[in-house]
This record gives structure tokens, C-alpha cells and sequence, in this order.
């Protein structure tokens, strides 16, 4: 392992995986981890190579005019072909990463921007938009083949916070910034946007505004709907600006019809961004439950207070072991609290009373009112969970060399059916697993965000795999998970977007007159249909 080795500037992205390409597990600890998942190989599949992979001519050039915003390497071409979901992962492992961009274009102005969309309307040519390349919805390739050729365009170069407004709390900032630049030029003010998605450090603002992410944080202002005062679109069809207003009643929100759109409507190129003092007073408690019922109750007590928890994850007794949480089969539940102008020891206190009232156990540190931790086995709790939230997804990809299915989903239903529905989902995707591939999986559930009226569920499987046919298994299970999660009218994505691998539950869960609406939307701003082809609506 490798994961501390360079600095930032000097690091490589991994082209197939996720994160660092120095950060992924070495072949040893690939075998360590494939050892206790029955079913999977002997040995890691290697390393994939750009080289080994067919990249063939572009099938189309750029004008001159914009040529010097082009690139047809086919490294570069490669590293923008799919995003970084198990799918993604488990084709590239096996040299099948599906349709790789003819070129990718990396704008660095509004200006060109439109030029671009305009050249590939008059062209055929599909634009899939690309911030971070994070998706784990196939949000960033295109698969079809109804255009000529397909451009990723890269708005990673329009990285600039353009204004700053201290009175108003308030930054105009371009959309290809990623969350650490971003927060690297806050921070000297004093300020924070407080939107810490786990693809954080990969991932862009344009892309957390495109679909609608969701935050680390547990409760309250945790989407990035509710920190976006203002947006900059480019369409093909027109420019436009929305006006930044603290609040309006004007008609319906013109935001609202770009947010969540994921670049099929047009490209965010800007925004206006309400931002908050950097925290001061942090605490933090971890609350063990020898029964996961008692733990939910417990939850949604916290949920309905006034409290409003930075920090509310609840993990089942499979993920706080996999975590390093809990050792002895407890449900375990986070809490953590923050605040720019306040202690926050008291409001700890109070949740882990109300956690202790509904049958958890913490220790007598965790919920002292300090704004320290109290080095006992809460703070080790709380820090194992850290470390493996952020160290997840690269061993997600070293079980993926291994020839495992990793798949993680997550939705939001009301209280009255979370208990049902999480039950539902450990056992139909378990025994779809066991009939997939002939081995138990695992399956474990944690609770990232609640609300009063109800949670998001986030669900792990990991699973022996059918040798070469790794995504075939990941699609099986989606599609199991899918049929639960529309039986319980809960919703198919609390924050990892639509993309095209929800496509199917997602045409179920609108309404049709909001889908007719859309589909207009669509024909009046991107007349030529080259705008992310096939997500949210058919290409």
C-alpha cells in the first residue's frame, strides 16, 4: 500500500477505479479480502491497461475554431469512457469498458461552452457532460448508437470563484471547481460551503448541482438544492441566468427545472452558493444497540427532535463490523454535532439520552457536553467509522479484482415503511445473490440522512461473483433491489443521481404529467437530442 506517498498535485487518478491509482490495495490485500467471500478468485485480476484497449480514430474533427479545446488522446479519451460504479469497475477489469468518446473537450469559458454544443447539434454529435467523473449511475458515458460520435465535455477548467459577497454569505462559482479547491479558497474567509459528499474529493460543483447530491450531513440543510441561490445555464437553444434572491414565490422555481437534470436540459456553468462560518465546537458520541429495531426507534426520536444532528448514522450490526465500529454484534449509531458560534456538548447530551431511553448503550464519556471526544470506546468508534466511510470505495475495487460483486444503492421512504422495506431488501437481494452465484452474500444496511417524517437506507452487498460475468450478477441484483424499492414506494435515488442504470425505476416513480413536461423541456432546449442521450429520458 501506497496511500500516503505523494501530495496532491503530483498524485494520478486512476483511470478505471476509483480515487488515487496509488491508494488502491496491493495484490496481497486483495487476496486478504477475497479470502472471506466465498466464491471468489485465487488470484486479483491484473491491473487493466489504456494500452491493451482497442481506441480507434475519432469519427469526427473539430473545426478549427475550437480545436484548441479538443483532445483525442486516447488516455484522456479512456479515463472519460464510464464513471466509477461497480459496473464501471468490473468492465474495465475484464477490457470492457464500453463506448469510449471520440473526443473530449475541456471548455474554459461560457463562450465556449456554446460553441461546442452548437457544433455537435449541427454534427449529431452526442455531449455527455463531465465533472469528476464519479458517477456510479452510468451518468457519464453514452451507450446507443443513434449519433455519429460522442465529445465528453470536461468543465474542469472553469474552476474559479468569481465573487465573493462576506454580507451575504454568498460565492459566485464556476461549476468544474472540485469540493477541495473549492473549500481551499473559502477557508481564508472564513467560510465553508458544508457540502461533503463521499466523492468529495472527486467530484465537482456543477456535478453536485446536476444531480441534486447529497451531503455528509445527516439532517437539515444537507443537499446542495439548498445551498444553490443562483444558476448559469448554457443549452443549445439559449444562455440564461436566474436571478440570486434570498427567496421567491414567483412562479415555479426556474432553478428547479436544472437541478437534478444531470446535462440532458443543458450545462451549469455557474452558480451562486449560500455559504456558512466554518464550524468551531464539534463533539461526536457513538451509541451501541444489541437490537437494530430499538436502534431505528431511536433514530427517528433524534429525527423528530429539534436537535439537528450533524451526524446521525445508524449502521446495522454487519456494517459497523465492517467498519471496525462494533465487534460484538450491536446496531451502532454516530452522532456527531457542530457549530461556528456555540457549544455543542449539551445538544450531544440530549440525543444520547434519547438514544439511551430506546435500549442504547454508550460510554461515560460520550455524552459529557464537552466538544472533545473522551478518548474512550465511543471516539474509537466513531473514528473507525470515518476511515472506512472514506477507505470503502477503494476496497470495493480490490474485491472487484477478486471477481466480487460490491453493489451499494440507496433510497428514502417515510418511517411507517423503512422497517419492511429494509428487512425485504436483506432478503430478496440475498437470496437473488445465493441463486446469482451460488455463495451467501452480504448484506448490510446503514442510515445516512433522516428526517422527521423519514430516513435514507444505504445498502452494501458483497458477493462471490460468476467468473467474467461479474456485471451480468451486479445487473441481476439492481434489478431485484429495483422491484423492492418500487413496491415499498420508496424512491429509487437519495443522492447517487438517475443516470441510465435507473432509468427504469425512475419512469415509474414520476408522474406522467411532470414526465410530458420534461419531455417538452427537453425538445425546446436541446432540439438536436445531443445533451446526455438516454438519461432521464430515452435518446
Amino acid at each position: 500500500m501506497s496511500e500516503a506517498a505523494a501530495p496532491r498535485s503530483h498524485r494520478t487518478r486512476s483511470w478505471w477505479g476509483w480515487g488515487w491509482a496509488d491508494a488502491h490495495p496491493d495484490d496481497a490485500e486483495c487476496i486478504a479480502m477475497g479470502a472471506l467471500v466465498p466464491g471468489t478468485l485465487a488470484r486479483p485480476l491484473p491491473l487493466p491497461r489504456i494500452a491493451d484497449l482497442r481506441i480507434g480514430a475519432p469519427a469526427v474533427t473539430p473545426p478549427a475554431a475550437l480545436a484548441h479545446l479538443v483532445t483525442a488522446d486516447p488516455a484522456v479519451r479512456a479515463s472519460h469512457a464510464m464513471g466509477k460504479a461497480f459496473r464501471d469497475v468490473a468492465r474495465a477489469l475484464r477490457g470492457r469498458p464500453g463506448r469510449i468518446p471520440d473526443l473530449v473537450a475541456h471548455p474554459r469559458s461560457d463562450r465556449h461552452v456554446a460553441d461546442l454544443l452548437e457544433w455537435a447539434g449541427d454534427r449529431a454529435v452526442a455531449v455527455v457532460p463531465y465533472g469528476g467523473g464519479s458517477s456510479v449511475v452510468g451518468g457519464v458515458e453514452y451507450r446507443g448508437a443513434a449519433h455519429r460520435a460522442v465529445l465528453s465535455l470536461d468543465l474542469t477548467a472553469m474552476d474559479a470563484v468569481l465573487e465573493l459577497d462576506p454580507a451575504g454569505r454568498s460565492a459566485l462559482v464556476q461549476a468544474g471547481i472540485l469540493g477541495p479547491a473549492l473549500e481551499d479558497r473559502l477557508r481564508p474567509h472564513g467560510l465553508t460551503l458544508r457540502h461533503f459528499p463521499q466523492s468529495f474529493e472527486f467530484s465537482t460543483l456543477g456535478g453536485w448541482l446536476a444531480t441534486r447530491a447529497g451531503g455528509h450531513y445527516a439532517t437539515g440543510r444537507t443537499r446542495i438544492d439548498d445551498f444553490a441561490q443562483s444558476l448559469r445555464v448554457v443549452t443549445p437553444a439559449a444562455t440564461g441566468t436566474s436571478w440570486r434572491l434570498p427567496s421567491s414565490g414567483a412562479g415555479p422555481s426556474p432553478d428547479r427545472l436544472f437541478l437534478g437534470s444531470e446535462g440532458a436540459l443543458g450545462i451549469i456553468t455557474q452558480a451562486w452558493m449560500r455559504l456558512q462560518e466554518r464550524p468551531h465546537h464539534k463533539a461526536s458520541a457513538a451509541v451501541a444497540f444489541a437490537r437494530f429495531e430499538d436502534a431505528l426507534e431511536a433514530v427517528r426520536a433524534v429525527a423528530q427532535s429539534d436537535l439537528s444532528p450533524a451526524n446521525c448514522r445508524l449502521l446495522d450490526a454487519g456494517e459497523a463490523a465492517l467498519s471496525g465500529a462494533s465487534r460484538d454484534g450491536s446496531a451502532v449509531l454516530v452522532l456527531g454535532f457542530e457549530s461556528a458560534t456555540a457549544p455543542v456538548g449539551d445538544r450531544l447530551a440530549h440525543a444520547v439520552d434519547l438514544a439511551r431511553a430506546h435500549g442504547g448503550t454508550a460510554d461515560g464519556g460520550a455524552g459529557s457536553g464537552g466538544s472533545g471526544g473522551s478518548g474512550g470506546p465511543s471516539d474509537a468508534a466513531v473514528g473507525a467509522w470515518r476511515s472506512a466511510f472514506l477507505r470503502m470505495p477503494y476496497l470495493r475495487d480490490g474485491l472487484a479484482r477478486m471477481g466480487a460483486v460490491v453493489e451499494t444503492f440507496e433510497t428514502a421512504a417515510t418511517w411507517d415503511r423503512i422497517p419492511a422495506l429494509i428487512d425485504e431488501i436483506r432478503s430478496e437481494v440475498g437470496a437473488a445473490a445465493r441463486k446469482a452465484t451460488g455463495h451467501p452474500a452480504l448484506v448490510n444496511c446503514r442510515l445516512t440522512h433522516v428526517y422527521p417524517d423519514g430516513a435514507a437506507p444505504y445498502f452494501t452487498v458483497i458477493a462471490g461473483g460468476r467468473d467474467g460475468d461479474e456485471d451480468a450478477v451486479w445487473d441481476e441484483l439492481k434489478a431485484v433491489a429495483e422491484d423492492v424499492l418500487h413496491r415499498h414506494r420508496a424512491t429509487i435515488t437519495h443522492h447517487h443521481a438517475v443516470g441510465r442504470d435507473h432509468r427504469r425505476s425512475y419512469d415509474r416513480q414520476r408522474p406522467e404529467p411532470f414526465a410530458l413536461a420534461l419531455r417538452a423541456a427537453k425538445s425546446a432546449l436541446d432540439p438536436h437530442g445531443v445533451l446526455n442521450p438516454g438519461v432521464l429520458l430515452d435518446a
